[in-house]
C-alpha cells in the first residue's frame, strides 16, 4: 500500500457453497464464448465510429457550423451594425427635434403657466369654499347634529322600554315552559335510548367479533397457512438457487467482459501490425527510396532547368514585347493622325492693343494729338 493512503477496508468474505463452485466454471466458459464476438464487434465500431467522427462528422459540423454563421449570423449582424443602428440613430435624432424639444417647449412655455393660472385660480376658489364652510355649513351641519341628538335619545327610550317587555314576555312564555320540557321529558327519554343504543351496539359487536375470529381462522387455515409454507419451503429455496445462478452469470459476464477486451485489444493490435507491415511500410519505402529519389532527379535534371530556360525566354521576350508596344502605339497614332489630322497650333488673337514695348501706360500718351 502506498504511504499516506488509508486503509481500505474488505469486507468480510462469505463463505461460497458448492453449489456456486459447481456453476461458476461451466456459467464463466459458455459466456466467454458467447461474449467474444460481441466484444470484437464492439471495439470493431467503436473504433469505426471514432474514424468516422473525425473523418466526416467533425468536418461536417464545422462546415454546417460556418454555414450557419454565414447564413444566419452575418447577415443579421450586418443588418444590425449597418442597417439598423444607424436607422436607430436617425430616428431617435428625429424624435428628438419633431417629438422632445417640441414638447419640452410646450410644457415650459405654455403648460407651466397656465398651470400655475389654474393653481392660483383653484387656491382663490378654495379659500372662498374654506369661508362657506367656516362660516356657513358648520354651524348649520352643528344645528343639524343637534336635532337628531335629541331625535336618537327619544327613539332610544323607546326601543329600550319595548326591548324590556319583549324579554319578560319571551322568558315567561317561551325559555321556563322549554327548560322544564327539557329536564322533565327529554333528558330521561334520551337516556333511556342511549341505553337501548349502547345494548344493540355492543350485540352487533358481538355478532361481528365472532364472524370476523371465524372468517380469520377460515382464511388462515385455507390460504395463510399454504401460502407460507409455499413461500418457506419452495420459493425461497428456488430464489437462492436462482440468486447464485444470476450472480455467478453476472461476475461471468463481467469476466467474460474483460477478458474480451483484452483479446480484442490484441487482435486489433495484431490487424494493425499486421496492416502496417503489408501496406504502409512498402508504401513508406517505396516513398522513400524509390519516389524520393525519383522526385530529386526530376526536379534537378528536368524541373530546374525548365524553370531557368522558361525564365530566359521571359527575359529575352519582355524587350521584343515592349518593342511591339510601342510599334502598335506608334501606328495608331499614325493612324489618328491621318483620319483626323494632326493637333492645331493656336492662333494669336488680335486685341487691337500694342504689343512690347508700346504697350499702353499711365504715364506716356499713345494717342495721336499728344504724341511728341
Amino acid at each position: 500500500m502506498p504511504p499516506g493512503e488509508p486503509p481500505v477496508r474488505r469486507e468480510p468474505e462469505v463463505p461460497e457453497g458448492c453449489l456456486a463452485v459447481a456453476i461458476r466454471v461451466p456459467v464463466r466458459i459458455v459466456v466467454l464464448v458467447l461474449v467474444v464476438p460481441v466484444r470484437m464487434v464492439w471495439d470493431a465500431l467503436v473504433v469505426a465510429g471514432r474514424c468516422l467522427n473525425d473523418v466526416l462528422v467533425r468536418p461536417l459540423g464545422r462546415a454546417l457550423l460556418w454555414l450557419g454563421r454565414a447564413v444566419f449570423v452575418w447577415p443579421f449582424v450586418g443588418l444590425w451594425r449597418y442597417v439598423v443602428v444607424p436607422v436607430g440613430q436617425v430616428l431617435g435624432w428625429l424624435g428628438n427635434v419633431l417629438v422632445v424639444v417640441p414638447l419640452v417647449w410646450l410644457y415650459r412655455y405654455v403648460l407651466t403657466p397656465v398651470g400655475h393660472a389654474i393653481a392660483w385660480v383653484g387656491r382663490g376658489v378654495g379659500a372662498a369654499l374654506g369661508r362657506v364652510y367656516a362660516h356657513v355649513l358648520t354651524p348649520a351641519g352643528h344645528a343639524v347634529m343637534w336635532v337628531l341628538r335629541g331625535l336618537g335619545a327619544v327613539l332610544a327610550a323607546l326601543g329600550i322600554g319595548v326591548y324590556t317587555a319583549v324579554a319578560w314576555l319571551a322568558r315567561y312564555l317561551v325559555v321556563v315552559p322549554a327548560l322544564w320540557l327539557y329536564t322533565w321529558v327529554l333528558t330521561p327519554v334520551g337516556r333511556a335510548l342511549v341505553w337501548c343504543g349502547k345494548g344493540l351496539v355492543w350485540l352487533v359487536g358481538m355478532v361481528v367479533t365472532g364472524i370476523g375470529t371465524a372468517l380469520y381462522w377460515i382464511a388462515r387455515v385455507l390460504f395463510v397457512l399454504p401460502a407460507l409454507a409455499l413461500w418457506r419451503w419452495v420459493l425461497t429455496p428456488v430464489g437462492r438457487v436462482l440468486a447464485v445462478v444470476g450472480r455467478e452469470i453476472l461476475d461471468a459476464l463481467g469476466h467474460a467482459w474483460r477478458i474480451a477486451g483484452h483479446i480484442s485489444l490484441a487482435v486489433g493490435r495484431f490487424l494493425g501490425t499486421l496492416f502496417r507491415w503489408i501496406f504502409v511500410e512498402p508504401v513508406r519505402w517505396v516513398y522513400r527510396s524509390v519516389l524520393t529519389p525519383v522526385g530529386h532527379v526530376v526536379r534537378d535534371t528536368v524541373l530546374r532547368p525548365a524553370a531557368e530556360a522558361a525564365r530566359t525566354v521571359g527575359r529575352a521576350t519582355r524587350p521584343a514585347l515592349a518593342a511591339a508596344r510601342e510599334t502598335v502605339r506608334q501606328a495608331r497614332a499614325d493612324v489618328r493622325r491621318m483620319l483626323f489630322g494632326g493637333p492645331g497650333h493656336p492662333r494669336p488673337l488680335d486685341r487691337r492693343e500694342p504689343s512690347g514695348r508700346e504697350a499702353r501706360t499711365l504715364g506716356s500718351s499713345t494717342t495721336a494729338l499728344t504724341k511728341d
